[in-house]
């Protein structure tokens, strides 16, 4: 007796909440071979029970989203860098399931120096590289693997080798290096290949999990709307045309004789690296003669109740000191034995501009050092504070430079600080020491951290005397303003 059950995957969404629009449709085109992959992934995934410890890489491209349909973890990453992230999360991680989902554009292009070198190094992770001989995502431009006379919108004449080159093979490439394990090119023209392309992804993933290094299935897919095909023409485009150039086969499998130790000789040498400790850290950064101390808790420590665990943002114009304010920030409250992160976002020019920052100062691990909801803002200019001013959450503090900033916020549900700290650094001496002047009505008001932690702080920062003595002084001046209100 049995029961036949038809079904997507577990590891699949049964509907895709976090993809905008219609949730029970993906993004890919009709006739794209990413929906086929994604099926066969996720049934590896299910059959072998590994959904809890699987984490999936997806860079730039066509499957950016893949983390409105995978229920594992997912972990976006910069355009051809994958790799590098895989290998980081597998060392750090060693008893997860890696996967990289990249596309010939991604991992053959930008990403080629990080896939060579993931590979030569035999890194336990599994890659899938969609092969489509086009960047699909963008619009049809000629990628590493478009075939020699295959149009494309940067190739309207076809590709011409003598110009263009030729088509990267990659798993020849890859083949020839000794760190991979197991090697094979699919395609996805009809079902006895999309079979043999489902064979091959299960055996992928399962080299990983014995342990037993790298490995790489390059996916032949169609693409029609980028080939301006039907998906039955394209299909057909894959046998006629691709095959010719990108053979079927397995180019290595070392699978039944390299032995499955690789996961617990990456376990043992990365148990050799200590995690550093906080005097480590400190030395680092070059203050070693600092006493380390343990995180404080909300009850230890004489901060109001609104202004504990801040997540803060700090905007202005490049060269008011933006990112420096926040690194001083930061570093303060590595002293004080906080946790901190701090991210700088900030223009292509050399000179002027926009800049921002992030800085979180918590008392628990930080997650991510992505500010999207600020408890915090530091607002020193009105682009900055009309940008960012929705942003913070009700309750919130917006400390703003009232000097360069003339109409008030319009926030009925945040505590206000009009700051005139421009002014206050001219009478000083230099505007540019405004941003001191904000830190420290922000201390001020607050009590985050002891004006002294900053000052030294400062004091290993700054190597012009003459500079640290007007930051200290914008500093003390900011305190002072505040406590005079």
């Amino acid at each position: 007796m049995y029961v036949r059950a038809y079904g997507k995957p577990k590891s699949i969404y049964g509907v895709f909440e976090r993809k905008p629009g219609d949730p029970r449709t993906t993004h890919y085109c009709p006739g794209c071979g990413h929906g086929n992959v994604h099926k066969y992934i996720a049934e590896a995934i299910d059959d072998l029970g590994i959904q809890d410890r699987t984490i999936l890489i997806s860079p730039v491209g066509c499957s950016v989203f893949a983390y409105y349909y995978f229920d594992v973890g997912n972990v976006q990453a910069a355009h051809g860098r994958a790799p590098a992230v895989a290998t980081a999360i597998k060392r750090a991680r060693p008893d997860s399931i890696v996967i990289s989902y990249q596309g010939d554009g991604d991992l053959a292009a930008i990403g080629g120096n990080e896939i060579l070198h993931a590979a030569n190094r035999g890194e336990n992770i599994t890659v899938f590289f969609i092969n489509n001989a086009i960047y699909g995502m963008t619009g049809g431009q000629m990628a590493p693997t478009t075939l020699p006379g295959q149009v494309t919108t940067t190739t309207p004449m076809g590709r011409a080798p003598e110009r263009e080159g030729f088509p990267l093979r990659v798993s020849e490439l890859l083949a020839g290096l000794e760190g991979p394990t197991y090697i094979e090119r699919v395609a996805l023209f009809d079902n006895k290949s999309r079979m043999r392309a489902r064979k091959a992804i299960r055996k992928a993933i399962q080299v990983q999990l014995e342990g037993r290094g790298f490995s790489l299935v390059e996916i032949l897919s169609p693409c029609p709307t980028g080939w301006g095909m039907t998906p039955t023409q394209a299909c057909e485009w894959i046998q006629k045309e691709m095959l010719r150039y990108f053979p079927l086969g397995v180019f290595k499998d070392l699978s039944a004789t390299r032995p499955p130790a690789r996961a617990a000789a990456s376990r043992e040498a990365m148990s050799v690296h200590r995690v550093a400790s906080p005097e480590d850290v400190l030395a680092l950064l070059g203050v070693e003669g600092v006493e380390s101390v343990s995180p404080p808790s909300a009850r230890e420590i004489e901060i109001p109740a609104p202004y504990r665990h801040p997540r803060i943002k700090v905007a202005g114009f490049g060269g008011q000191g933006v990112l420096f304010l926040g690194r001083v920030l930061a570093e303060a409250g590595m002293r004080q034995g906080y946790h901190v992160s701090w991210l700088p976002s900030y223009g292509p020019e050399m000179r002027g501009g926009t800049a921002h920052c992030h800085v979180t100062i918590s008392t628990e691990p930080i997650a991510s050092p992505l500010v999207s909801r600020p408890s915090v803002l530091i607002a020193m200019n009105r682009p900055s504070l009309e940008r960012f001013e929705p942003e913070v959450i009700p309750g919130g503090l917006i400390l703003y430079d009232s000097s360069l900033i003339s109409t008030r916020p319009q926030r009925a549900d945040v505590e206000m600080l009009p700051v005139p700290a421009t002014h206050i650094a001219d009478q000083l001496g230099n505007v540019k020491a405004a941003n001191m002047v904000a830190l420290g009505a922000y201390l001020g008001r607050t009590k985050i951290l002891p004006a002294d932690t900053v000052i030294a702080t400062l004091e290993q920062m700054v190597e012009s005397r003459s500079l640290l003595e007007l930051n200290v002084k914008s500093l003390r001046a900011g305190l002072d303003y505040v406590s005079a209100r």
